[in-house]
Protein backbone atom coordinates (compact mmCIF):
# COMPACT_ATOMS: atom_id res chain seq x y z
CA UNK A 1 0.00 0.00 0.00
CA UNK A 2 2.89 1.97 0.96
CA UNK A 3 4.57 1.40 -2.01
CA UNK A 4 1.78 2.40 -4.43
CA UNK A 5 1.30 5.96 -2.56
CA UNK A 6 4.71 6.66 -3.20
CA UNK A 7 4.62 5.89 -6.72
CA UNK A 8 1.45 7.96 -7.01
CA UNK A 9 2.63 10.89 -5.60
CA UNK A 10 6.08 10.77 -7.94
CA UNK A 11 4.10 9.99 -10.72
CA UNK A 12 1.72 13.26 -9.21
CA UNK A 13 4.59 15.30 -10.08
CA UNK A 14 3.90 15.24 -13.54
CA UNK A 15 1.16 17.15 -13.33
CA UNK A 16 1.25 19.45 -10.49
CA UNK A 17 3.94 22.46 -10.29
CA UNK A 18 6.52 22.84 -7.84
CA UNK A 19 6.08 26.70 -7.67
CA UNK A 20 3.92 29.19 -9.25
CA UNK A 21 4.40 32.83 -10.18
CA UNK A 22 1.83 35.59 -10.61
CA UNK A 23 2.94 36.49 -13.66
CA UNK A 24 5.54 35.19 -16.25
CA UNK A 25 9.15 36.52 -15.21
CA UNK A 26 11.51 37.36 -18.23
CA UNK A 27 15.09 35.89 -18.59
CA UNK A 28 14.39 33.56 -15.93
CA UNK A 29 14.92 30.35 -17.12
CA UNK A 30 12.21 28.25 -15.02
CA UNK A 31 9.43 30.90 -14.44
CA UNK A 32 9.17 32.23 -18.15
CA UNK A 33 5.56 30.84 -18.22
CA UNK A 34 4.76 31.46 -14.26
CA UNK A 35 5.07 27.57 -13.51
CA UNK A 36 8.22 25.36 -12.18
CA UNK A 37 7.46 22.12 -12.62
CA UNK A 38 9.04 18.94 -14.60
CA UNK A 39 9.16 20.31 -17.91
CA UNK A 40 11.52 22.88 -16.84
CA UNK A 41 14.65 20.28 -16.48
CA UNK A 42 14.31 16.40 -18.00
CA UNK A 43 16.46 16.03 -14.96
CA UNK A 44 13.98 15.98 -12.79
CA UNK A 45 11.24 14.02 -15.03
CA UNK A 46 13.82 11.27 -15.06
CA UNK A 47 14.63 11.25 -11.57
CA UNK A 48 10.96 10.92 -10.56
CA UNK A 49 9.75 8.82 -13.03
CA UNK A 50 12.27 6.00 -12.31
CA UNK A 51 11.53 6.53 -8.41
CA UNK A 52 7.62 6.39 -8.85
CA UNK A 53 8.33 3.36 -11.78
CA UNK A 54 11.09 1.74 -9.01
CA UNK A 55 8.08 2.19 -6.53
CA UNK A 56 5.00 0.07 -8.63
CA UNK A 57 7.83 -2.46 -9.50
CA UNK A 58 8.65 -2.62 -5.87
CA UNK A 59 4.97 -3.85 -5.91
CA UNK A 60 5.03 -7.11 -7.88
CA UNK A 61 8.20 -8.11 -5.89
CA UNK A 62 6.78 -9.80 -2.36
CA UNK A 63 7.60 -13.02 -2.89
CA UNK A 64 11.16 -12.23 -2.86
CA UNK A 65 11.53 -9.78 -0.11
CA UNK A 66 15.40 -9.04 0.00
CA UNK A 67 15.06 -7.42 -3.68
CA UNK A 68 11.77 -5.85 -2.66
CA UNK A 69 13.95 -4.01 -0.14
CA UNK A 70 16.54 -3.15 -2.54
CA UNK A 71 14.65 -1.69 -4.88
CA UNK A 72 12.49 0.54 -2.18
CA UNK A 73 16.07 1.70 -1.29
CA UNK A 74 16.80 2.68 -4.68
CA UNK A 75 13.67 4.15 -5.21
CA UNK A 76 14.18 6.36 -1.73
CA UNK A 77 17.38 7.34 -3.32
CA UNK A 78 16.38 8.36 -6.27
CA UNK A 79 13.21 10.26 -4.63
CA UNK A 80 15.65 12.30 -2.64
CA UNK A 81 18.19 13.01 -5.36
CA UNK A 82 14.61 14.64 -7.44
CA UNK A 83 13.86 16.64 -4.01
CA UNK A 84 17.61 17.59 -3.68
CA UNK A 85 18.42 18.46 -7.33
CA UNK A 86 14.88 20.44 -7.43
CA UNK A 87 15.81 22.51 -4.82
CA UNK A 88 19.09 23.21 -5.63
CA UNK A 89 17.91 24.05 -9.32
CA UNK A 90 15.12 26.25 -8.38
CA UNK A 91 17.73 28.15 -5.97
CA UNK A 92 20.11 28.18 -8.58
CA UNK A 93 17.85 29.68 -11.04
CA UNK A 94 15.71 32.31 -9.43
CA UNK A 95 16.73 35.98 -8.83
CA UNK A 96 16.15 38.04 -5.67
CA UNK A 97 12.88 40.06 -7.05
CA UNK A 98 11.55 36.19 -8.15
CA UNK A 99 12.31 34.85 -4.75
CA UNK A 100 9.69 37.66 -3.39
CA UNK A 101 6.46 36.51 -5.45
CA UNK A 102 7.09 32.79 -5.58
CA UNK A 103 4.46 30.75 -4.07
CA UNK A 104 5.10 26.80 -3.10
CA UNK A 105 3.04 24.52 -5.37
CA UNK A 106 1.85 21.12 -4.00
CA UNK A 107 4.41 19.35 -5.85
CA UNK A 108 7.17 20.88 -3.62
CA UNK A 109 5.12 18.64 -1.10
CA UNK A 110 4.84 15.52 -3.35
CA UNK A 111 8.31 14.50 -3.16
CA UNK A 112 8.38 14.58 0.66
CA UNK A 113 5.49 12.55 1.14
CA UNK A 114 7.18 10.05 -1.68
CA UNK A 115 10.19 9.55 0.84
CA UNK A 116 7.96 9.15 3.85
CA UNK A 117 5.83 6.57 1.92
CA UNK A 118 9.48 4.54 0.70
CA UNK A 119 10.50 4.50 4.46
CA UNK A 120 7.56 3.38 5.84
CA UNK A 121 7.10 0.44 3.04
CA UNK A 122 11.11 -0.10 3.47
CA UNK A 123 10.56 -0.36 6.92
CA UNK A 124 7.63 -2.60 7.24
CA UNK A 125 9.41 -4.99 4.21
CA UNK A 126 12.28 -5.37 6.62
CA UNK A 127 9.53 -6.24 9.90
CA UNK A 128 8.31 -9.04 7.93
CA UNK A 129 11.11 -10.16 6.30
CA UNK A 130 12.54 -10.63 10.29
CA UNK A 131 9.07 -12.79 10.87
CA UNK A 132 9.48 -14.74 8.10
CA UNK A 133 13.33 -15.51 9.38
CA UNK A 134 12.23 -15.83 12.85
CA UNK A 135 9.68 -18.66 11.84
CA UNK A 136 11.76 -20.53 10.11
CA UNK A 137 14.77 -20.54 12.44
CA UNK A 138 11.24 -22.19 14.49
CA UNK A 139 11.13 -25.47 12.17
Amino acid sequence: MFLLLAGAASFGLFGLPFAKTPEAIEGSVIFNDAVYNLNDQIGLAVLFGLAGLMAVIGIFLFRNRPLQLKVSLSALILNLGGLVFGIFYLRQNISEQAAKVIKDGLGMYLPVAALLFIFLAYRFIKRDEKLVKSMDRLR
